[in-house]
């Protein structure tokens, strides 16, 4: 596969060849997409490969600490390729956030790596306001840092607060009313309180992801995770709804 990979790259294109990688990714070839990003050499090609890696440890059967570290590091270099570059930040702030559920509460604050997910998403809405995945990152990061430590401690630690998280939601959401995922992880974020305190909120959200149309292969990953914990809510199976949320945010 690199073979063809090579030879596509130096048959065509400067702006074919960038293609490639995306392409790959969006049929779900995530390991030949990581490859092709990082062939690529540039920072669009280093933050593609992030995503393509972040991507793949969504499917696995268990959490993979290594592999989000890798992630992460694909992520740092495409930041340091282009520090304009949104997409960079955003999967760097996303492959912290899976290594926190990894590694532990106590770890990840030791690190600070609710810090440096807060500093590389305000980085990415510097340079893309409107940007839907960084603002549902911003919108998760709000709303987990309150279900962990408590609104007070939240916002005298980090300055995070729930309703700026749902703020930043409902602005990802009017930023790209199609896309699914952003619905999807609205959801799981969420259900990380219970299936009771927001059962409406998680009821609509699911509804609209099990409703729109996938446009890649991980699209269509979430979207069958969507309806899983869609019918959990809808049968009342709060123990199988907790269980299921717990897979889907990559904890252990």
């Amino acid at each position: 596969m690199r073979r063809v990979l090579l030879a596509l790259a130096l048959w065509s294109t400067p702006a074919l060849a960038q293609e490639i990688p995306a392409a790959l990714y969006a049929a779900g070839h995530y390991a030949q997409a990581e490859a092709a990003g990082e062939a690529q050499g540039d920072a669009k090609g280093a933050a593609l490969s992030a995503r393509a890696s972040l991507a793949a440890e969504m499917l696995r059967a268990t959490p993979c600490l290594d592999c989000l570290q890798k992630a992460e590091a694909q992520a740092r270099r495409a930041i340091a390729l282009d520090p304009a570059l949104p997409e960079g930040h955003i999967y760097l702030a996303a492959a912290l956030g899976y290594e926190a559920r990894i590694e532990g509460l106590v770890r990840a604050r030791l690190l600070d790596y609710p810090g440096q997910a807060k500093a590389n998403l305000d980085v990415a809405l510097a340079h893309d306001p409107k940007n839907c995945w960084a603002l549902a990152a911003l919108g998760a990061w709000n709303i987990e840092i309150v279900h962990s430590g408590g609104e007070t401690l939240g916002r005298w630690s980090y300055g995070a607060a729930l309703t700026d998280g749902m703020a930043d939601f409902a602005k990802a959401f009017a930023s790209a009313p199609e896309n699914l995922v952003l619905r999807y992880q609205f959801a799981l974020v969420l259900g990380g309180f219970g299936a009771e305190r927001y059962r409406k909120e998680m009821l609509d959200a699911l509804a609209r992801a099990v409703s729109l149309k996938p446009l890649t292969a991980y699209e269509s990953f979430a979207q069958d995770r969507a309806r899983e914990l869609l019918a959990a809510l809808h049968a009342n199976k709060d123990k199988l709804f907790a269980k299921l949320v717990r897979r889907d945010q990559g904890y252990p």
